[in-house]
């Protein structure tokens, strides 16, 4: 018969140790500064999208107010959405359509004119095009 000790119950380790501990706090880490980066260029991509559909979708609103009236000058311009501010300038001949972006798209800028001429402004590059990805060029 093996006697019951009970030291042996107060030395046992129970929890974790700090090496267990910090080691979890490291993969913490550097899972979540990957997936912050991530998670907020999927929100730019779809706040930009937003974007250049509500310019296209202006665009066939005043070619088609042009159409009707012969003129540029006084067309409606498309309303602005939850992230983009849209602005329009036109005349008898000519018209623009620019999506300013605000909070985490601030410095984002979209245009349009009347000879679908498409212009960007983002940090993630300029030129006569829609940039709509991180990476993309025109």
């Amino acid at each position: 018969m093996n006697p019951i000790r009970f030291n042996d119950f107060r030395h046992r380790q129970r929890g974790f140790s700090l090496i267990e501990l910090l080691t979890t706090i490291a993969i913490i880490g550097i899972l979540f500064g990957i997936a912050v980066p991530s998670y907020r260029d999927h929100i730019r991509k779809g706040s930009v999208e937003e974007a250049t559909a509500a310019l296209a979708t202006g665009r066939v609103a005043i070619e088609q107010f042009y159409l009707d009236n012969r003129t540029y000058a006084a067309a409606p311009c498309p309303a602005s959405t939850s992230r983009f501010a849209l602005t329009c300038v036109s005349n008898a001949t000519t018209y623009t359509i620019t999506a300013t972006g605000s909070g985490m798209v601030s410095s984002f800028a979209y245009t349009i004119n009347e000879t679908d001429t498409r212009t960007s402004a983002t940090p993630w590059g300029n030129g006569n095009c829609w940039i709509i990805r991180n990476g993309d060029s025109c």
